[in-house]
């Protein structure tokens, strides 16, 4: 064999080699994802509150206002050890209904709460969360908190602020708390989740949407704080055009006025699955 031949021959083999190698991990991941292929099972605990089972048995808990939200399940608003071990926390934001209990239940499970960089930091400063029970990341971050599961922290078009009892003076105080976020939540089957947050109309909703491709989005219809159901509406229809939608952040706020009924309608014509909770009621996907 020439020296040409078997340079040639060597290449061949080569390549040959990557392209099997390629072929085989590309499958080995594949495999991986597919062989997960539990159910997602959602909760819906009030307001912005969801306990998110994942395919591979985790739970998740995002805006946990437990026992001081108003619509919270008497079994868990009574008792927070009655939801049951949790294996992550996220929080979208500082405000009372979405914070809530994350704190009390990072200690009493020993998990870490996710949550915006400067909502954390002075969470930790002021004492009410432990350092190593808070982890900083901000809008674009991506974390992998479990495996197979990775969040993404997205933009939401909100405020944030931390009200705190100084336990020396016993009186209330205002922190500013950093900006606001949403989550795109990837579970271990690839399921995907946009849990907006509290959010008003941006139009990089139709980014997020075409660049992430959730398969179900929770927006808050209520208004006043966030978009009312017209504005939901809008952004769903217009931007995002996910498969499935669960509306979230009304009901249990006076001042939220927008209701289920309202969304259906600025929905109708849709092909859009709108997926309507009651407060303790539990879906699979």
């Amino acid at each position: 064999m020439n020296r040409v031949s078997l340079r040639s021959s060597i290449s061949t083999f080569v390549v040959s080699v990557i392209l099997l190698l390629s072929t085989g991990n590309s499958h080995a991941q594949t495999s991986a994802t597919n062989s997960v292929r539990g159910k997602t099972e959602i909760l819906w605990l009030g307001q912005a509150g969801f306990r998110i089972k994942t395919p591979g048995d985790k739970i998740i808990l995002v805006d946990p206002w437990i026992t001081g939200g108003p619509k919270t399940p008497p079994q868990y608003k009574n008792d927070l050890a009655a939801i049951g071990p949790v294996d992550l926390l996220l929080v979208t934001h500082a405000h009372v209904d979405h914070i809530g209990d994350a704190p009390a239940l990072a200690k009493m499970n020993n998990t870490k709460l996710y949550g915006p960089a400067d909502m954390v930091t002075p969470l930790i400063f002021l004492g009410v969360l432990p350092a190593d029970l808070g982890h900083r990341f901000n809008k674009s971050g991506s974390v992998t908190p479990l495996p197979g599961i990775k969040v993404t922290a997205v933009k939401a078009e909100h405020s944030s602020l931390l009200v705190h009892k100084n336990p020396e003076t016993q009186k209330m105080e205002a922190h500013h708390a950093g900006e606001a976020m949403g989550y795109i939540i990837e579970l271990e089957n690839g399921f995907k989740i946009w849990d907006m947050g509290d959010t008003g109309l941006f139009g990089d909703m139709k980014f997020i949407g075409e660049y992430y491709k959730p398969d179900l989005v929770m927006i808050p219809i209520g208004g006043n704080f966030t978009m009312g159901p017209d504005d939901a509406a809008y952004a769903l229809r217009t931007w995002v055009k996910p498969k499935m939608v669960i509306p979230m952040h009304y009901n249990s706020n006076p001042m939220a006025k927008g209701t289920l009924a309202e969304f259906q309608a600025a929905m109708k014509g849709s092909n859009i699955k709108i997926i309507p909770m009651t407060e303790g009621e539990t879906v699979q996907f």
